[in-house]
């Protein structure tokens, strides 16, 4: 315990060689991590997936649907009813519709007001439930589908409510269910889920007064997992499963398994991240495609928006994917929805099959194909080995500061001073300490607050729309932040000061990112990525070279949350559309941003994703501690 507790003990051999060799040992951490997320898409370092609950008895069911000919003649109707109905959903239809399939028929309506405008907009959902003849409605199973009308920006979901409809009409006649099964059709994509799964369960997700979810008329049982299905058309070439849900959150991987499973058995082509299994005889290029499929679904886990209405399930302990299905000549041979419809039978029915919750297979993992996976005790160790970097410098400067006295660097002086004379007392200014941190943090949680109120005042005097009042205020905190110093220059000048600055943000720094990491690895380790190796070169020294603080000034402003974000989506704009003008692109781009933030913090409001919250609330603070770190190395320096 004493190696831990005091540097001069062992002679202070543990101090001289992290003296000696931080930044190499640090760097090395660092590069160290990413070997092994790279390390991680080989076969060796990943294993196949399996089943662990036995109970689900995938692939034992004997499929008896055949729901091409009722689904064909509901589509058939429901192309007919779109055209009276082109921005909205055709409630009298539906719900005539599961009125003579003989469920029992419920809807569900709701109210969005608006956080930024005194506007509300209306929804309603429809839902019918199957009775359990053989349970007393004590579970349930949710088999859902987004309406999306002729003006929606999103594919269409047409064929996906006429295989519902003729899936619910199979259901109704079979005997052997065991759990209520629940046919819902949502209207607004995510809204309408949110607003349903709150009803549900008498909670409410996002801010009071946002999204009033109103109550449901009739229920089921506890909802042990949920089906979420967008087919595109009523001729199917691949089908792609999508886990990610609200907040990174990932369902239990046996229902993921089951999918994948169910699929290749009817001959379908499937897929994970719109990416196919690879058949490369060459290894290189194996690894590299499966590294871009891993990589690919740790970007779209980091945003904590989820890839469907699946991932609004996750929070209240129900398991659920979405099944988006393509019609694609050059993805394989179309398949109708007779074998589509035997894919869903499949997965209901082994659902149908549990005992108990999902529980055994893992929820936290990540995916570099359709058939294999990493687990958390793998991958975990990517984001350790880069945070251990940050410790370890946070424990150098700490060791250097009991020395401050002499001012010197060199390991041997202070390891000698450290083992034959008692600790010398350094003095620091603790009031000033804990005032900055408290008030970097202070406006960090007030921005997080914010939005509408600043937005109210802008729009008020300034007549701006919603995005623009949004960006500009952002823009201008982002000045007055990268300005700050300027302001705060003549606090904490002292060398023992800053450096205790310095190691407390450090430290701060790493643990968040470990907490966060438990949750959400991908935002983790994409946000250790981009600022361990410029936070490794930050050093509260007396004496800085002009080059190295030149390079610090260009670099870390360009860190800022606001900056990166914006960079982001300039990079993904050039991506997408670099076909076409420069100009128009950056026109694309300052367009998508706007959007981009105000999305955000709608969404923080609504369904409580993190990201909004995380970025303003945790990062910014710590980018501001740096930012005051870096610019006294300036003054420290003349």
């Amino acid at each position: 315990m004493g190696l831990l507790t005091d540097p001069r003990a062992g002679n202070g051999e543990m101090a001289k060689f992290i003296l000696k060799y931080e930044k190499l040992l640090c760097y090395l951490l660092y590069f160290a991590g990413i070997i092994w997320m790279m390390l991680l898409a080989l076969p060796q370092f990943n294993d196949n997936t399996y089943y662990s609950e036995n109970a689900l008895l995938p692939g034992l069911v004997k499929k008896e649907s055949n729901l091409m000919p009722s689904a064909k003649q509901f589509h058939h109707e429901l192309l007919s009813e779109r055209e009276r109905f082109s921005d909205q959903m055709p409630y009298a239809w539906i719900l005539a519709k599961f009125h003579q399939l003989h469920l029992d028929v419920f809807t569900h309506n709701f109210t969005l007001n608006y956080p930024f405008r005194n506007q509300k907009y209306t929804g309603q959902n429809i839902y019918g439930i199957v009775r359990a003849p053989r349970a007393a409605s004590t579970e349930a199973i949710v088999v859902s589908v987004p309406y999306r009308p002729i003006t929606s920006i999103h594919a269409d979901t047409t064929p996906s409510i006429a295989l519902l409809l003729a899936f619910a009409q199979f259901c109704r006649k079979q005997k052997y269910w065991a759990k209520d099964i629940i046919f819902l059709v949502t209207e607004h994509e995510q809204l309408g889920m949110q607003a349903w799964l709150d009803a549900y369960h008498g909670v409410t997700s996002g801010h009071d007064g946002v999204l009033i979810s109103g109550d449901l008329t009739g229920r089921a049982g506890s909802i042990q997992a949920a089906l979420n299905l967008e087919l595109h058309s009523m001729t199917i070439t691949s089908i792609d499963v999508k886990v990610e849900g609200l907040n990174g959150q990932l369902p239990n991987l046996d229902l993921f398994n089951l999918a994948q499973n169910m699929i290749s058995k009817e001959g379908i082509r499937r897929t994970f991240q719109r990416r196919f299994d690879t058949y490369e005889k060459d290894k290189v290029k194996k690894w590299w495609y499966q590294f871009y499929t891993l990589m690919s679904m740790i970007l779209t886990q980091a945003t904590g928006i989820p890839t469907g209405n699946h991932g609004l399930f996750h929070r209240y302990g129900i398991e659920a994917v979405s099944l988006e299905g393509f019609d694609n000549s050059k993805d394989g041979a179309p398949r109708n929805f007779y074998h589509v419809g035997r894919v869903v039978e499949s997965v209901v029915r082994s659902l149908n099959n549990l005992l108990e919750r999902f529980h055994q297979s893992f929820f936290f993992y990540i995916l570099p194909c359709t058939d294999r996976y990493i687990s958390i005790a793998l991958y975990m160790l990517s984001l350790v080995l880069m945070m251990a970097g940050v410790f370890i410098k946070a424990f150098a400067i700490w060791l250097r500061l009991q020395d401050s006295t002499t001012n010197q660097t060199d390991e041997k002086k202070i390891s000698s001073n450290l083992k034959n004379s008692p600790q010398q007392g350094t003095e620091f200014n603790v009031g000033s300490i804990a005032s900055e941190i408290l008030w970097t943090h202070t406006v960090g949680v007030s921005l997080m607050a914010s939005p509408k109120f600043l937005t109210s005042i802008l729009m008020h005097h300034l007549s701006l729309r919603t995005e623009d009042a949004i960006y500009y205020s952002f823009s201008t905190i982002t000045l007055l932040s990268i300005l700050w110093p300027i302001f705060n220059m003549k606090r904490l000048s002292k060398y023992s000061n800053t450096a205790l600055v310095c190691v407390i943000t450090c430290v701060e720094f790493a643990t968040a990112l470990m907490c966060i990491a438990m949750h959400n690895f991908s935002l983790a380790f994409l946000a250790a990525l981009l600022y361990v190796p410029i936070v490794l070169a930050i050093n509260p020294k007396h004496r800085v070279s002009s080059r190295f603080r030149k390079f610090l000034y260009f670099i870390w402003p360009i860190l800022h949350p606001f900056f990166v974000t914006t960079c982001t989506i300039i990079i993904y704009s050039f991506i997408n559309f670099g076909d076409e003008l420069i100009k128009n692109v950056l026109v694309r781009s300052l367009q998508a941003t706007k959007h981009a933030f105000v999305l955000s913090i709608i969404d923080s409001m609504i369904y409580g994703n993190w990201f909004y919250n995380v970025t303003v609330a945790l990062m910014l603070p710590i980018w501001l501690l740096y930012w005051n770190v870096i610019s006294r190395n300036t003054k420290n320096h003349v």
